[in-house]
């Protein structure tokens, strides 16, 4: 009897998930202001445990401001400052537990490689034998082993760069800052440094908030981009996010190339739009046309590497005269100008090989546009009136 008492007992409850962890840092309604010039707008974000976020945007955008703000070098108008889950607001720079890695590297030039590194751990009165291990450790993982006694001054500026972020990361910090540490080198190795940044991010699972004005640098660093402009967030998301589904046309134009093609709205349903180009139509992401109405006039953005080149008068392709090439090695972009739809310039991106003769400049050629991935926003003429 007992055991059949048992079988009807109800099956034990699953367990309860694990809580989520606090963000990595959590702003919430912050501002900042130099005298009268908003520097940065009421701000909200949340960067997650491990995760590298950047903050991309233009000079003067307020980029480094929000940086500064997590770091705790700037003090907040308004709204709070998380890290960890903890309120630090009003907390020192020091005791955040932030490692930053500025522009310009700021490292002593009186100090060795290891003194500059060491600097913060002999701050936080680590003992000598901890500290010289936890260098050598970190002067091995930015692959500087072998060169803690020498000056900043007989190091290249990768190498210094690679001290500063040594520096930055022997103290184990809860967020990593780096405030477009990559800009003073030359392209080659600026590529060769964002590769090993990214490996090191991995490895060690820090989370990072990355700042620069590169494109580039933000699409492949980065697990999630905040577009930045006039001192606000304009749109956080993925890279692949950001490229494709921009919000606003601030984001749509200073992410990626783009032609700007003038349309206009013949329908909308749903998520759904119908535009007209010249004599073609194309669907495009309704989104951003909410309270537009048919025939109503729009900017469409569209990507060069969408485009696609055909002969002139091809059905469904835009009558286009090629006015420059420019050779860019793998690819070649291709301008032309529409004969029709309005005035418009279009840039097409193709493969850099035979295709030189094929579109030279002063010959007609045929656009075609591509049949998804095109986005629109109110003409600037109709958004201003």
């Amino acid at each position: 009897m007992s055991s059949r008492l048992a079988d009807l007992k109800p099956p034990s409850a699953a367990p309860a998930p694990a809580p989520r962890p606090a963000p990595a840092v959590r702003l919430d309604g912050v501002v900042k202001r130099f005298g009268s010039v908003a520097a940065l707008e009421e701000t909200w974000l949340k960067v997650e445990q491990g995760e590298f976020l950047t903050l991309l945007g233009p000079s003067g955008c307020g980029k480094t401001t929000l940086l500064n703000l997590m770091a705790g070098f700037l003090d907040a108008d308004g709204g709070e400052i998380f890290i960890d889950g903890d309120l630090v607001t009003e907390t020192p720079a020091c005791e955040r537990g932030i490692g930053i890695v500025f522009q310009n590297y700021a490292l002593f030039p009186h100090m060795s490689v290891a003194g500059n590194v060491g600097y913060g751990l002999r701050v936080r009165g680590l003992g000598k034998a901890e500290i010289a291990e936890r260098v050598a450790h970190a002067l091995d993982l930015v692959k500087l082993a072998g060169l803690g006694d020498r000056r900043p001054r007989q190091l290249s500026g990768g190498q210094q760069q690679r001290v500063a972020l040594a520096r930055a990361l022997v103290i184990r910090p809860k967020v990593l800052l780096l405030d477009e540490p990559f800009s003073a080198l030359d392209k080659s190795l600026r590529g060769a440094m964002q590769v090993e940044l990214k490996e090191i991010q991995r490895r060690l699972g820090v989370t990072t908030v990355f700042v620069t004005h590169d494109q580039g640098e933000a699409l492949g660093l980065s697990d999630r981009i905040a577009v930045m402009s006039q001192g606000r967030i304009r749109q956080v998301g993925t890279p692949d996010a950001i490229y494709r589904h921009p919000q606003d046309r601030f984001v749509a134009g200073f992410i990626g190339d783009a032609t700007v093609l003038p349309g206009r709205i013949e329908a909308i349903a749903g998520d759904r739009a119908t535009v007209a180009i010249g004599d073609v139509r194309r669907p495009v992401e309704a989104g951003a046309l909410v309270g537009s109405a048919a025939g109503a006039a729009v900017d469409v953005f569209v990507r060069p590497d969408h485009v696609r080149l055909c002969a002139a008068g091809e059905p469904g392709s835009l009558r286009a005269r090629v006015t420059a090439l420019v050779y860019q090695g793998a690819f070649i972009d291709v301008h032309a100008d529409l004969a029709e739809g309005g005035a418009g310039r279009v840039l097409a991106r193709i493969p850099g090989q035979g295709t030189l003769a094929t579109h030279a400049p002063g010959s007609p050629v045929g656009i075609v546009l591509p049949a998804s991935g095109l986005v629109a926003f109110p003409a600037e003429t109709e958004a201003a009136a």
